[in-house]
């Protein structure tokens, strides 16, 4: 399988010829989820869910994953292509075997209501949580690491690290962090985390 970081959230994995995208959001690349056989999404936020895209790679011959209030918006015009699932469900997408994990997304702050995110554990390999620090119910080999959002600081992130003891944790959520920041962010979590850290660009693989 081969990994692909777009950017912030997004990323695109690959096998047998058919490609999986998760969370094409507004941040990233236009053409993130260009050609994609399957569309997971985590929940709603535009930086993780960026309608019109979403429409095209369905009208491309895509099939989407996501929660409800994500299906509620796009599920009409695309009768059979647009799956509700949650917590606990596991299904087949376009070759790829995902499992959901989590219900709600991270607190941003208590006055603020939460909304519902899932996280998705690819071919038990590759877990993506969304916004939220949920530890799946199974051994993890490589985890997408939100580094940075108005509800985490680096102490949760690493203890998350710790927590999920993944092989390899690849960033994401990271489009807000200035290049300033990021050696630091990379020393601490390389360095307490427990895992092999890594960073990848916009563009860049890994080959899984």
């Amino acid at each position: 399988m081969r990994l692909t970081k777009k950017t912030h959230s997004c990323v695109r994995l690959e096998k047998d010829g058919a490609t999986l995208v998760i969370d094409p959001g507004a941040f990233g690349e236009p053409d993130a989820a260009a050609g994609a056989d399957a569309v997971l999404i985590t929940h709603e936020h535009p930086d993780h869910f960026d309608e019109g895209r979403v429409r095209a790679a369905l009208a491309a011959g895509a099939e989407v994953w996501t929660l409800g209030s994500v299906a509620g918006a796009i599920s009409a015009a695309f009768p059979g292509r647009v799956r509700t699932v949650g917590h606990g469900d596991t299904f087949t997408a376009a070759g790829f075997e995902v499992q959901v994990h989590g219900e709600l997304h991270a607190v941003i702050h208590p006055d603020l209501p939460r909304i519902t995110n899932v996280g998705f554990l690819v071919d038990g390999s590759v877990f993506h949580p969304g916004d939220a620090l949920t530890v799946p119910g199974a051994p993890v080999d490589v985890l997408m690491l939100p580094v940075h959002a108005p509800w985490n600081k680096i102490s949760e992130v690493i203890d998350y690290v710790r927590e999920v003891r993944p092989r390899r944790a690849v960033d994401i959520h990271d489009a807000l962090l200035t290049e300033l920041a990021r050696p630091i962010y990379d020393t601490h979590i390389g360095n307490l985390g427990g895992a092999e850290h890594t960073r990848l660009a916009p563009g860049e693989r890994l080959d899984l």
